[in-house]
């Protein structure tokens, strides 16, 4: 079921299946800034990732000398969610383990994404809580794709993306999109990375970074997306490889795939944040439009 928040400014839709961002429209313009899933290039639009990010070295790993499967970005982007507290401006939807979740990640917990419209903000909030008795390893994502243009007779080119810094240390990953285990240091000028699509042709980019933004912006209109986060491991740029998809993805991550070569243990996986029994953990990152 879609269900729908809406405030002066945005219209935005959320799919119970995935707890994924559907839809985020401005009433003002009545533009669709986000990817409506062309299967012709990519079917999501925004999936939540959780315990994992990306991918998993063989599609495995091992906790407690067992060794589980896991798909990449985990198991919530395609999990039946439960919608609750819904709103005019907010929603919440929860996950909550049971006996096929831990068939593929051995603990019980509780994950729920909350959406609440502030003005022309959309926040997401993720809150986890370890419902069990032992130590529960987990990293979490976002996965956002944005319309590129946005709309009128702009191309894909007139976009870039600014960042808080000419410097970032970028995240060096092998053909298998796994982590090589090093960075390399990426220059911009005047903070932007201007679009292009064979920018995608090697997968995505990803950079280190704990607390900043992305701005989506053209150099023909004065029209904006922001992306925030105050607590994360690094942010990712993404669109369909080797093709023209009028989309950018704009994804803060709390996580890392895998090493290339080693099955990860989810005790020592680099980038995993460790619950303790009947503790929460909350993040939050932020959407919002300027037109």
């Amino acid at each position: 079921m879609i269900r729908t928040i809406k405030n002066e400014f945005l219209t935005v839709e959320i799919n119970e299946v995935g707890a994924e961002l559907y839809s985020v429209k401005s009433n003002k313009t009545g533009i669709e800034y986000l990817w409506q899933g062309d299967e012709k290039y990519w079917s999501g639009r925004a999936p939540v990732l959780f315990p994992i990010c990306g991918r998993l070295f063989e599609g495995k790993y091992i906790f407690e000398g067992k060794t589980y499967e896991m798909n990449i970005h985990g198991i919530a982007r395609r999990a039946q969610f439960s919608s609750q507290s819904i709103a005019q401006n907010s929603a919440e939807f929860t996950l909550c383990s049971d006996e096929n979740t831990k068939k593929i990640y051995p603990f019980d917990f509780e994950f729920k994404v909350i959406f609440t419209l502030k003005n022309n903000r959309l926040e997401i909030t993720y809150s986890v809580k370890n419902k069990g008795k032992a130590d529960m390893p987990f990293s979490f994502g976002a996965h956002p794709a944005f319309n590129v243009p946005f709309g009128g007779d702009e191309q894909f080119e007139d976009y870039y993306l600014e960042f808080g810094s000419d410097t970032l240390e970028k995240i060096r990953l092998s053909e298998r999109g796994l982590y090589l285990g090093n960075t390399e240091e990426f220059l911009l000028k005047d903070r932007r990375l201007h679009l292009t699509h064979d920018l995608f042709d090697n997968d995505a980019l990803f950079f280190k970074t704990e607390k900043g933004s992305v701005k989506l912006k053209s150099m023909k209109n004065d029209k904006c997306i922001e992306v925030k986060y105050d607590d994360m491991t690094s942010v990712g740029i993404w669109h369909k490889p080797k093709t023209d998809a009028p989309f950018v993805c704009i994804e803060p991550w709390h996580g890392i795939p895998a090493d290339d070569g080693i099955t990860d243990d989810f005790k020592t996986k680099r980038d995993m944040l460790i619950l303790q029994p009947a503790k929460e953990y909350r993040n939050t990152y932020s959407i919002e439009i300027f037109e």
